[in-house]
């Protein structure tokens, strides 16, 4: 049996215990901190040329010269913050705090005018009781995506946020709509550009309470913009239209919903966030992964945005349309639901626009980062362990 003058000369000394300390704290810091700053750090605002932007025609009505500063926007999607009936509590913890931490460096180190979170805020917004709606996941929402009075923050709807179309109840919809100041169609006008967030849940098309409302929005929001760009007939009845409409500004519209526009698949998408090989083929369901076809056409028909910006599938992907407009859908904000999440810096003005990535740290380079750490910590500590070990044997000889 060993004595405690033993047990005492093969522990660590408490100068090698507090390096340890420090040792195992650093890591702590690094990967849940430091790391993020690294890691937004090497993104920057990408650079937008106005004199003549190739990402916008000319159009009749427009004049392309405007007294508007470039604006610079962040834009993420599927944050799905867990309620209490999914997932594990450390799960739960654990996505949260990358989350916040994530947008809380990238606000302050890019410093946007505005943030716009495509849908999907929710995971179980479509299950929760309005006590934990409004108690529980409006608390934890304000706090994780916390701002400065003068940026701009929007949340577009998602079927997480109110459930799938045949699921939505008017209490469901009326308390999102409600705590995030949204109707079917909102306007937000910033600097001179038009964002439009729409519903995508509410474009089914077959009459519904908020399908109705959707459609008689969007096409109150159309006849705005073909106001504004004289596109309305000088008739009594036209001018009189424009007279009643909504004054928006001189420039087309960037549209922002929850579900993609109509596409078959993902068979196209390319690059580090696009899906796995064996998703890439699945066809897409309309109106459940995607918007339908003709629903789709009537978006591109009636609001003629410059550029769509989409989410619900997880995973990115740019495609163009038949018609020249260019829709970049976004990868979730969660590494509950991939391993390199990011989200998108741009560059708005009403001539032109300039888009770029932000990818976040890996959830596989952090879990390499604390295995490595900690076994050499170990190792560390074993050899100090040894040799405290010699040198009590040493001098019992």
């Amino acid at each position: 049996m060993l004595s405690w003058q033993q047990v005492r000369y093969m522990m660590l000394t408490r100068r090698q215990l507090a390096v340890l300390c420090v040792g195992l704290g650093s890591v702590f810091l690094f990967s849940e901190y430091v790391l993020y700053y690294i890691a937004i750090w090497q993104c920057f605002w990408p650079h937008l040329e106005l004199e003549r932007p190739a990402s916008i025609e000319p159009q009749k009505g427009r004049d392309i010269s405007s007294p508007h500063q470039p604006i610079r926007v962040l834009f993420l999607a599927d944050t799905h913050l867990l309620g209490s009936r999914q997932g594990h509590w450390f799960d739960r913890l654990r996505r949260e705090w990358q989350m916040e931490r994530s947008f809380q460096t990238a606000v302050s180190v890019h410093q946007p005018h505005a943030v716009f979170l495509l849908g999907d805020l929710l995971d179980e917004g479509k299950w929760c009781s309005d006590k934990e709606f409004w108690e529980e996941y409006l608390v934890r929402s304000r706090r994780m995506f916390r701002h400065n009075a003068d940026v701009q923050f929007h949340v577009v709807v998602g079927n997480h946020d109110i459930g799938f179309h045949y699921d939505v109840t008017r209490q469901k919809l009326n308390r999102f709509e409600k705590a995030f100041n949204l109707s079917a169609v909102t306007t937000v006008t910033i600097q001179g550009n038009i964002f439009l967030l729409v519903n995508s849940v509410a474009l089914d098309e077959d009459g519904c309470f908020m399908c109705a409302a959707a459609e008689e929005q969007l096409k109150d929001v159309s006849l705005s913009l073909n106001c504004t760009r004289g596109l309305v007939g000088e008739e009594n009845a036209g001018k009189m239209q424009c007279k009643n409409a909504q004054k928006l500004p001189n420039s087309s519209p960037i549209l922002l919903m929850h579900y993609p526009l109509y596409r078959e698949s993902d068979a196209n998408c390319t690059g580090p966030d696009s899906a796995p090989y064996n998703e890439k083929y699945t066809t897409f369901k309309a109106q459940y992964d995607v918007v339908s076809q003709s629903a789709s056409q009537k978006l591109l028909w009636w609001l003629q945005p410059r550029l769509v910006l989409t989410a619900h599938i997880h995973h990115g992907c740019v495609v163009h349309h038949p018609d020249g407009t260019l829709e970049h859908t976004l990868p979730s904000f969660s590494w509950r639901n991939r391993n390199n999440p990011s989200f998108l810096m741009a560059v708005i003005h009403p001539t032109g626009y300039s888009l770029t990535k932000c990818f976040l740290p890996k959830e596989s380079s952090v879990i390499i980062l604390y295995v490595i750490s900690i076994l050499l910590l170990l190792v560390w500590t074993c050899a100090k362990v040894r040799q405290r070990r010699r040198l009590f044997l040493s001098k019992q000889v």
